[in-house]
This record gives C-alpha cells, sequence and structure tokens, in this order.
C-alpha cells in the first residue's frame, strides 16, 4: 500500500507541474484552464497536509481565474478584414518580427509576398492579430501564409475567417481555398477549421450566408 506522505507529496508536485506547464502556453485561456487544475491540486494537497495558507491561496488563485475566463468567454469582440498592398512597410516589419514563429509553423513560407497576392490582416477589437495571404486563380485561392499572433490563437480568428467571413471570399469570385500541408500543428489546425485532405493539399469549399442559408 502507498505511502500516503508519498501520495501527499505527488498531489503536490503535480499541482507545480500544471501551474509550470501553463506558464508554457502561448493561449491565455489555455493557461487559464490548466492553471485552474493546478491550483485544485494544491488546495488539495494543502487540505491534506493540514497548510491552510496553502489551500486558501489557491482557492484565491482558482477564483480569480475562474472569474477572468467567464469574462473571456462573454466578452463580444470585434472582428474584421483589412486588405493591404503586398509591398506595404507594416506587412514586411510584421513578417519579420514573427519570422522564427511562421517558419515553425510553415516552414515553407518564403516570406516574399508577390504583386499577384492577396494580403489580409485580421483585426480583433481593431489588434492586427492574424495575416492571411493567398493568390486567386480563377474560382480557387492558394494559401500561402495564415499566421495568428501569440496570446489570441483561441480558434476565433480563424473561424471568423473561414465562417463568418466567407462572403468576402465569394464577392471575389472565390469558391475554394487550398493549403499545402505545413508543421503537424497546422495541420491541425486546418481540419479544425474545415478543411479536408485531398491529392496532397487541404482543401475547403466556401459558403457564403446565401448558401448556408439554403438561399439562392
Amino acid at each position: 500500500m502507498m505511502n500516503l506522505s508519498l501520495l501527499y507529496e505527488m498531489i503536490g508536485y503535480m499541482g507545480s507541474l500544471l501551474v509550470a506547464f501553463s506558464l508554457t502556453m502561448k493561449s491565455l485561456q489555455r493557461l487559464r484552464i490548466i492553471n485552474m487544475v493546478g491550483a485544485l491540486f494544491f488546495i488539495t494537497y494543502g487540505l491534506l497536509i493540514g497548510a491552510l495558507p496553502i489551500a486558501l491561496l489557491n482557492t484565491l488563485t482558482l477564483a480569480v481565474n475562474a472569474y477572468n475566463l467567464w469574462r473571456m468567454v462573454q466578452q463580444k469582440d470585434y472582428f474584421t478584414l483589412m486588405e493591404i498592398r503586398p509591398d506595404s512597410a507594416y506587412l514586411m516589419r510584421f513578417l519579420e518580427f514573427y519570422r522564427r514563429e511562421i517558419s515553425e509553423l510553415i516552414p515553407t513560407y518564403l516570406f516574399k509576398p508577390g504583386e499577384d497576392q492577396m494580403v489580409i490582416f485580421i483585426l480583433r477589437n481593431m489588434v492586427p492579430v492574424g495575416l492571411v495571404i493567398v493568390k486567386q486563380t480563377e474560382d480557387t485561392a492558394q494559401i500561402f501564409l495564415d499566421f495568428v499572433i501569440p496570446g489570441y490563437r483561441d480558434f476565433r480568428a480563424g473561424k471568423f475567417l473561414f465562417d463568418e467571413s466567407a462572403d468576402y471570399f465569394w464577392q471575389k469570385g472565390i469558391k475554394h481555398l487550398v493549403s499545402a500541408p505545413g508543421s503537424s500543428r497546422h495541420e491541425s489546425y486546418l481540419k479544425r477549421m474545415g478543411f479536408e485532405l485531398e491529392l496532397g493539399r487541404y482543401q475547403r469549399k466556401i459558403q457564403p450566408k446565401v448558401l448556408r442559408d439554403g438561399v439562392m
């Protein structure tokens, strides 16, 4: 039978690991959720060993995280798209600033937007949180870059782009989006956004509001 003191220590260590792991999260929402679980372990640990200050401190931590998480869920963010020129100085600075993270996500990206490419920033509460670069050929747009900055990777920017902004692409004559496979993390994101792997490329049909509502 496991020694109780050893069991208590394991609970405390697990709490420490979870809290430390939460600090590595780039998504604030994930950080708070994992931190809350770690706080629960610490509360249990504090009560088991009779350390009331540990239990009280982590109860407060749990409550603060829960409140802020609730505020994040309730917050109504404003999203919009802003198309800019491929030779924009701001675009060049943005790409250079996030070069390392973009390379990790999409290793094949060349960081050379062409004049025939569409460059679109995703704004969240007027903050440029995402960047999409595509090239249109007839009714299909090839995605060269689809990137969201750390701290905003809760999939809301992607859902706004591919679902709520479907009319934006449709009005430009784009009915299909295609993307080459990137890193495993990028492929997981594409699948979550409704892309399907066909003939070595991820593809998704554009569904504007008029079609989603069943009106022609």
